[in-house]
């Protein structure tokens, strides 16, 4: 098997972000991990699609020296998934951003979640319409001052999480466009999940909606108000490891570890593939700053993919057809002889 390096992902386009655009961060990181996911999945650099819509993030396929498409606003779930269920070999990614696949491709992104389609799903999310040049979009902030909103939303925006756990989503993991290292192993994790892996990239637009995620993005303050999950580990976080999750009856509950009574012990520990929905939803809903937002893999749990039962059912069909050929579909039902 031929091995692959970062280089042979660039493709000699150059890219057009904005100097300073999360999504730079984005694409280095799938750049990277993509000859980790030739081998675990034992596929070529041939045999993977990258699927867009309309959208800043949507100009994705051109910098990946794979194959592209490159579709119409809010259709590239449905464009994807043509692609996988029509060539179920293909290795699926699809670039969208929060505007593109939450508003007028909401009902693709949720449909494409609910049937489990083997899809790679990366949601850039900067809470704004940025190609077209600074529209409130659905996970804009309650309140946000924007050009289509001078006095402030009022609406309450989307959770992207609730969203895909709501549609029995398979996998779901979030992190923060700087996160490197983070969104390699969450790309490679979604890579090798076999249904519909959902992650949202939280991305930082300059020019439209700079420091939308400061409150948690910040350095200085990350470790506070973020927490990284990771399988078979405590759900500890702080700037000196001190904070924990525990269950207060049905609520989620944040601790200090040595205080009222509560040791490590008692702290949460991870586990995204148990198939616990309703502690899975709780993670994915958790805001600051009564909680810690979380990040990393939420949820990656094994259900039949839409696109596999497709392909059985067609073999179960063709297996006790009668028809193999044309000549035998001509024949078939109701036919006469004109002499």
């Amino acid at each position: 098997m031929t091995e692959y390096t970062f280089q042979d992902f660039k493709s000699d386009q150059e890219v057009r972000w904005c100097p300073g655009c999360g999504d730079h961060a984005v694409l280095a990181a799938l750049q990277r991990v993509m000859p980790r996911v030739c081998e675990a999945k034992g596929c070529r650099k041939e045999d993977i699609v990258v699927v867009s819509g309309i959208g800043c993030s949507s100009r994705l396929p051109y910098y990946m020296d794979t194959y592209g498409f490159h579709s119409i606003h809010g259709r590239a779930t449905a464009i994807a998934t043509g692609i996988k269920v029509a060539n179920p070999d293909l290795v699926v990614w699809q670039a969208c951003g929060d505007g593109d696949a939450l508003a007028i491709g909401g009902n693709h992104f949720i449909h494409a979640v609910r049937r489990n389609v083997d899809l790679n799903i990366i949601l850039f999310n900067n809470q704004i319409y940025g190609l077209t040049k600074g529209q409130y979009s659905p996970t804009s902030r309650f309140g946000a001052i924007t050009k289509t909103s001078p006095y402030g939303t009022v609406e309450p925006p989307f959770n992207p999480g609730s969203l895909v756990l709501g549609s029995k989503g398979t996998f779901f993991a979030r992190s923060l466009d700087s996160e490197l290292k983070l969104n390699e192993e969450i790309m490679l994790a979604a890579a090798v999940h076999k249904g519909t892996s959902v992650m949202e990239m939280l991305t930082n637009c300059v020019i439209f909606n700079d420091g939308a995620h400061k409150t948690i993005s910040d350095r200085a303050t990350r470790a506070d108000r973020t927490i990284v999950l990771k399988d078979g580990e405590k759900m500890i976080f702080g700037k000196d490891r001190d904070k924990g999750l525990v269950l207060d009856g049905l609520k989620l509950k944040v601790v200090t570890i040595g205080k009222d009574g509560y040791t490590e012990d008692d702290i949460l520990t991870h586990d995204s593939r148990s198939d616990n929905l309703g502690l899975h939803t709780m993670l994915a809903d958790m805001k600051y700053p009564e909680y810690p937002v979380a990040l990393g893999i939420i949820r990656n749990v094994e259900a039949v993919t839409y696109d596999s039962a497709v392909r059985e059912q067609v073999g179960e069909v063709t297996a006790r057809s009668r028809i193999r050929c044309m000549d035998d579909l001509l024949c078939s039902g109701s036919v006469w002889e004109v002499k």
